[in-house]
């Protein structure tokens, strides 16, 4: 699943105040020191470290849920396919792909593209219960016992959250339609703090809901509000009741392949924007939007082209789609691939392990999305991740974590996975403004924007050092993050505690290209 912040609940929308964000533009870029903002440096970088120097482009796959290839600050670098002949039905190239002038999509067919699907879990449940279900231990074999437990557990955990989903739907309905109501009551579409407090409710309802708009307008627009809270919140359970989380739903039949054939390469088409670009935009925008076009953002690097490979639905990706992608992206120049997505679990692990061993022995380097359930990975899993199931880890993959600008102990993304040996690094995470669909820009937040700073900052160092491996970007990106001095609250369901934010991860720090660059120039 794509890996961003989907809004707060409606239990918390009525006792949290809206968070207005009052960082500068491009923070994620700029340089605690001169800025005091705890971006990366990268503008700091460039100013002093890479001017005059020539460069290599260098090919970044975003793996993702597609990308707008027609939007202003992106067209420009977007991946072209020199071996293939556009839109004449024909493998020119003979990989396997029929027109993939700019990427493959592998969430489709000549019939269309796959937009909702559902969780792994639901998929897993969905596997099992032919097998078990209205069964009971006893009448089953021993041999097979440890599936059936499993199967009961994960059945368990299905009901739980479908139940949670529907009940935050029925709630955030109810708040959406009372907002819907009083809004169109005050007689603006985008009224102010000072229209909502001039209006008299009618009953307790009106007076809860003028209540917290009153509260949270203090801080934001209306508009903004309601874009980044209310909708987002609605759709994200109405998505998990009706799609995600519904086993009587599988839109698999439209791929038109056996999802259940892990090793079968060939099937998709060559639409890499898909039904719902809006993430995998922002990605993109993050690692390479153009610097020098006067137009919307800058991305981190200036000699970076883009591969748009789709593999992520509005659901949990499936791993025969994750390892095809990435052999996609390897078989097809990307020395760098993102991929701001994840899950709790796993259908077939082996096949991602091994399209990993593959991009490893190629020389390609993996950036990866640590999640955004506030968990400690060290007893919670992600997939994919970088441990082979056969054992041993993958050397060239880094996965990252999500930070705020703030050198306090906020600095940790409240949202962000994190874990001592699981998370690698951290980066900016929080209110990125980014690209999105319809040359317009957008702020997000997640570990899904985190990960392409550091996919970012790995095409600047290859495209300056062409020389320098993989494994050798990562011990650099590595080496020499910003260790951070703080100590942040880590909440958990049971209790709220206070860590060093060296505990959070491998290097205890955030990247930063300044001081990447000018290790990378002692190589």
């Amino acid at each position: 699943m794509n890996f961003f912040s989907k809004g707060i609940c409606v239990a918390l929308l009525s006792a949290m105040p809206f968070v207005s964000f009052a960082q500068k533009p491009n923070w994620q870029n700029l340089d605690l020191k001169t800025d005091s903002t705890f971006g990366i440096s990268t503008e700091k970088a460039y100013n002093e470290l890479l001017k005059g120097k020539k460069a290599k482009p260098v090919t970044v796959a975003v793996l993702d849920g597609g990308v707008d290839i027609e939007h202003e600050d992106l067209k420009a670098t977007v991946w072209l396919n020199k071996k293939e002949k556009a839109n004449n039905g024909k493998d020119d190239d003979k990989n396997g792909y029929i027109d993939d002038v700019h990427g493959w999509n592998f969430l489709g067919s000549a019939k269309g593209s796959v937009n909702h699907e559902t969780l792994e879990l639901t998929r897993l449940v969905r596997r099992d219960q032919t097998k078990f279900a209205n069964t009971d231990a006893t009448a089953v074999n021993a041999n097979e016992l440890p599936a059936f437990e499993t199967y009961q557990k994960n059945k368990a955990e299905l009901d739980q959250e479908l139940a949670e989903a529907k009940m935050g739907y029925e709630r955030f309905t109810g708040l959406k339609k009372a907002i819907d109501s009083l809004v169109k009551k005050v007689g603006k579409e985008n009224p102010t703090v000072e229209d909502i407090q001039a209006y008299k409710p009618v009953d307790e309802m009106e007076t809860n809901i003028q209540r917290i708009l009153i509260n949270q307008l203090k801080n934001t627009s209306f508009d903004e509000f309601y874009k980044a809270q209310v909708v987002p919140g609605y759709e994200h359970f109405k998505n998990q009741v009706e799609y995600n989380l519904n086993i009587d739903y599988d839109p698999r039949g439209l791929v038109g392949d056996n999802p259940n054939d892990s090793k079968e390469r060939y099937y998709g088409n060559n639409d890499v924007a898909g039904p719902d670009a809006r993430h995998g935009s922002h990605v993109a925008g993050i690692i390479g939007a153009l610097r020098n076009n006067e137009l919307g953002i800058k991305g981190v690097a200036d000699q970076v082209i883009i591969m748009g490979v789709r593999n992520t639905p509005n659901g949990d990706e499936r791993d025969k789609d994750v390892a095809n992608s990435i052999r996609y992206a390897t078989d097809n120049g990307a020395k760098v691939i993102n991929m701001s997505f994840g899950k709790s679990y796993s259908w077939d692990k082996a096949i991602v392990d091994e399209a990993v061993k593959y991009a490893v022995s190629k020389d390609v380097l993996l950036i990866h999305a640590a999640g955004n359930d506030n968990k400690n990975l060290e007893v919670e899993s992600n997939f994919p991740d970088p441990e082979y199931v056969d054992g041993g880890k993958a050397a060239s993959w880094i996965t990252v974590g999500a930070s705020s600008w703030t050198n306090d102990g906020t600095i940790k993304a409240s949202f962000s996975n994190y874990g001592k040996t699981k998370v690698d690094v951290f980066a900016p995470g929080v209110d990125i403004n980014s690209t999105v669909p319809g040359s317009k820009y957008e702020k997000l937040s997640g570990t899904s924007m985190a990960a392409p700073v550091v996919a970012g900052l790995a095409a600047l160092i290859r495209s300056y050092y062409p020389k320098l491996t993989a494994v050798q970007v990562k011990d650099i990106i590595l080496k020499s993050a910003i260790k951070v001095d703080q100590s942040v609250e880590i909440r958990t369901d049971a209790e709220t505690k206070t860590v060093p934010f060296s505990d959070l991860s491998v290097t205890g720090g955030i990247v930063n290209a300044y001081e990447a660059l000018k290790l990378a120039a002692t190589y």
